[in-house]
């Protein structure tokens, strides 16, 4: 599925690459930008983390070229007098018509390196919202954004990954130049397709698939809890024999009325007994008026 991914984002896609200090993401986030590049496709980077040199390195020197790069690294916080790009831009107003000055009225992909860095100086649902209308909005076709997911709370990770419609969380791999990555892909219909692959980055940024990740612990582990029985030690049995069953289901339950039972209840059969009474002379009963006798 990275093949896949590597070969171009839909139209409207937001890929997240998720990493954390034990295991940096950012090559693969520059194997993402070298894949645009070479597509001939308009990308435009937001550098906050790293300098244009080092983001750029293991580029192709035509394809640096063709980059917009947009220097935040520098001055992010505006305290020069003219700071080339600050973290106050981010904001829809500023990135569309700095995206649509370049692009030659052709959807762009936007790089963002790394949100982290965004979402300390601006909340949460500012950072989403901003993405969410730059999708919208026409003037960017994708957003590929980096996020160090150990620097902020799970909430925060919780919301950017629902937003986006491919996660690709980077992990350590066995082999030191080896890294793994569970990838979690949206369709548009709404279906969600996971993989997990090992893969390794070559010099010229190209990405090499070794191959799908196994688990054997957790097999094992599957294997031992099935093999576990919990009834093996009881004095009790809890599990009935093949004559055992079949004389449950003849039993007939007290509060179950058989045909039989049914007849017999509703039916007086001979012996059954019956009230009858015979008026005598003392009682004193008008056919006219029932109510006579009540002293109304």
């Amino acid at each position: 599925m990275l093949a896949e991914l590597l070969q171009g984002v839909d139209t409207g896609g937001f890929v997240l690459v998720q990493d954390t200090a034990c295991c940096s993401g950012r090559h693969l986030l520059k194997s993402f930008l070298s894949a645009s590049v070479n597509r001939e496709e308009v990308v435009h980077v937001l550098g906050f983390d790293v300098s244009e040199e080092e983001l750029t390195d293991g580029l192709k020197e035509s394809a640096a070229q063709r980059l917009h790069f947009h220097d935040a690294c520098t001055d992010p916080l505006g305290w020069t007098s003219h700071p080339p790009f600050t973290v106050d831009q981010f904001t829809v107003e500023d990135l569309t018509p700095l995206i649509k000055q370049t692009s030659h009225h052709k959807p762009a992909t936007l790089v963002v390196d790394s949100l982290s860095w965004i979402l300390r100086h601006h909340k949460p649902p500012a950072v989403c919202k901003t993405l969410q209308q730059l999708r919208k909005g026409g003037a960017v076709r994708a957003i590929i954004g980096l996020l160090h997911a150990d620097m902020h709370p799970r909430g925060t990770v919780g919301s950017l990954r629902h937003l986006a419609t491919c996660v690709i969380t980077v992990t350590p791999g066995v082999r030191g130049d080896e890294t793994v990555v569970k990838i979690t892909k949206r369709s548009k219909s709404g279906k969600v397709a996971q993989d997990e692959e090992i893969f390794s980055i070559k010099e010229d940024l190209t990405v090499m698939v070794q191959g799908k990740t196994s688990h054997p612990g957790l097999k094992q582990t599957n294997t031992e809890e099935q093999e576990r029985d919990p009834t093996t030690n009881l004095t009790f049995n809890l599990r009935l024999s093949d004559s055992e069953r079949e004389a449950k289901e003849k039993l007939a339950l007290p509060f179950a009325f058989s045909k039989e039972k049914k007849t017999a209840l509703l039916h007086s059969g001979p012996g059954s007994g019956r009230i009858l009474y015979e008026p005598d002379a003392n009682d004193d009963y008008d056919q006219e008026d029932p109510d006579d006798d009540l002293d109304v």
